[in-house]
């Protein structure tokens, strides 16, 4: 199972911000997050970037029972 680390509004809807999630690719244990955490975690995942051990993945990358699985959603803000 992978370490899946949630921030900012990902964390918010999922109720979580760290959790063990099974799948052998990114899109796996994606998907699995998806049906554990709902509609409206699904909805943000489209925006979010993922990193997989700290750098950048793809869904079908792999995906061992030790890598952390990293969901970043944007980020707003700056100087106004």
């Amino acid at each position: 199972m992978a370490v899946l680390r949630l921030f900012a509004q990902a964390r918010e809807a999922a109720g979580a911000a760290r959790d063990t999630v099974e799948g052998a690719t990114v899109d796996e244990v994606l998907a699995a997050a998806r049906a554990r955490y709902g509609d409206g975690f699904a909805a943000l995942l489209p925006n979010c970037r993922i990193w997989v051990n700290g750098e950048p993945a793809q869904g079908e990358d792999p995906v061992a029972a030790t890598d952390e699985v990293a969901v970043l959603p944007p980020v707003s803000g700056g100087f106004s």
